[in-house]
This record gives C-alpha cells, structure tokens and sequence, in this order.
C-alpha cells in the first residue's frame, strides 16, 4: 500500500495532536436555522451509535452529548489515526420563542438533526386596529367596504 507523505498535512495533524490534547469534550459541527415556525439543527456525529446521543432540555439550554469509543485490536500497527475519539459536546440557549415540549430528533447517515418548534407566542400575527368609536360602526363600516 502506498501512502503519499504530505509535511503540511502531517505538521497540522502534530500541532493538532499537541494543542487539543484535552481530555474534555470534543467539538461538533453543525448547522442551525429556520423553516418557518420551526428551527432545525443539523450536528454531524459520523461513526456514532445513535444509543450514545444524548440530549436534554434544562431551562432554556439544550444539550447535546454523544460518544465515540476508539476502535483498538491487539498487535495492530496504526499507519495513520485521525479520527478523533471521546466525548462531543455542544450546548445551545434555545431562548424564550420556543416549545422545549415539541422539541423532537433523528439520526440518519451521520447527521443528528433537531427540529424546534417555535412557540404559538413567539409567531407572527395580525392585530386588528380598531377606530375610535363604537365597535359596531366600525364592524359596519368594513364590511360594506
């Protein structure tokens, strides 16, 4: 098998290896926006058992935590090991304008999507202005326009 050697390449996996050497959680990227009254959030989780993704709702903070074991085999000879392993972890303040209670998730090809809803008060909506006056003129007045 032949590798080709890249000092670029391998000077940032060292200086990776060296800088987040960390025990701690890992990061994980993800996308986040909104589809009209629901936000969806989208963490990639590749190579996670869906049994280790664990998310929680305190408050108004969404948590999100999964675990990657590192693969190991007696008398096996790594030639590269880039995958990190461990703990991921991201933490979102969801704000007032959602439903915490119709917060539901999937896991599929990798992707951890979460779909939020936003709350009946937090939607748009129309507020009627009314004329000085009686209610009933102005009833009367719309409807013959």
């Amino acid at each position: 098998m032949t590798m080709f050697f890249d000092p670029f390449r391998e000077l940032d996996r060292v200086a990776g290896q060296l800088l987040d050497n960390r025990q701690g959680p890992r990061f994980m990227p993800m996308d986040l926006y909104r589809d009209g009254d629901h936000y969806v959030l989208n963490a990639d989780l590749p190579g996670i058992d869906p049994g280790s993704v664990d998310i929680d709702v305190d408050g108004q903070v969404l948590t999100i935590r999964a675990e990657r074991t590192a693969r190991s085999a007696e008398g096996v000879t790594w030639i590269a090991r880039e995958r990190s392993s461990g703990t991921f972890l991201r933490q979102l303040n969801l704000g007032q304008g959602v439903d915490t209670a119709g917060i539901s998730a999937s896991y599929e090809n990798g992707v951890l999507s979460i779909v939020i809803p936003v709350s009946e008060a937090a939607k748009p909506r129309k507020i009627a202005v009314q004329a000085a006056g009686s209610p009933a003129q102005v009833e009367a007045a719309a409807v013959e326009s």
